[in-house]
């Protein structure tokens, strides 16, 4: 294990087998873990038993630890970056202490592996030569300016969406955009995985009749 590095490691997103070699090597190997809750990352830790110390590390604190951290790993320390599933920094906790390191110059490795929107932009049936992912969507300010953006867009598009808010996104998808092809993919990697494909009137109507679970991920076409 080189000295003095910020290594940024995915974790599974649902089933724990999704985890790489090396991101369980790398984990035992640093000196400490940054992770987004450390009662959720625990049973992972567990499960592989990887005993590094690990810390708290989210949106409510980064901007107070970012400076100390990064002074931690410029004086030689190694530091992994995990979030609660996925890759961090994709809507998750993670741009600000990679943006510091690189800023001054103390290096950074980010590993391949899990991310909940790449599965389900593959299995939606969409084209996929050129796509856009917009995150999840304002909840208030600055929500219908969006959607009426994404009415124009002519890539293919991904947003993230909670199981709660699902069928209004869904609504306001067909009021902005129109009837368009759409999927929603849920649980990603569990056992209950999910993929639901159709015009947004036919997903709409099924999850109107069948209460979402599970953090979501839609597809939506491009405007022809």
């Amino acid at each position: 294990m080189s000295a003095g590095k910020l290594y940024v490691v995915p974790t599974p997103v649902g089933n724990l087998e999704d985890i790489t070699y090396r991101a369980i090597r790398i984990l035992k190997e640093v000196d400490l873990i940054l992770a987004e809750d450390t009662r959720t990352s625990g049973v992972l830790l567990k499960h592989f038993g990887i005993e590094t110390k690990a810390i708290s590390h989210h949106k409510f604190n980064e901007h107070a630890q970012v400076e100390r951290i990064s002074e931690e790993i410029a004086a030689g320390k190694t530091i992994a970056l995990i979030s609660d599933a996925g890759t961090p920094g994709i809507s998750d906790p993670g741009y600000l202490i990679v943006h510091t390191c690189v800023s001054k110059g103390i290096a950074v490795e980010t590993l391949p592996g899990a991310t909940a929107f790449v599965p389900a932009l593959v299995n939606s049936g969409l084209p996929i030569h050129e796509f856009i992912f917009l995150g999840f969507l304002p909840q208030k300010k600055g929500r219908e300016t969006k959607f009426k953006s994404m009415a124009q867009e002519n890539k293919t598009m991904v947003v993230y969406e909670a199981p709660q808010r699902l069928v209004k996104t869904l609504t306001q998808i067909q009021t902005f955009l129109g009837d368009r092809q759409v999927t929603v993919s849920r649980e990603i990697s569990k056992k209950f995985e999910e993929t639901i494909r159709g015009t947004c009137t036919e997903v709409l109507a099924h999850y109107m009749q069948k209460e979402p679970k599970g953090e979501c991920v839609i597809v939506i076409a491009a405007a022809e």
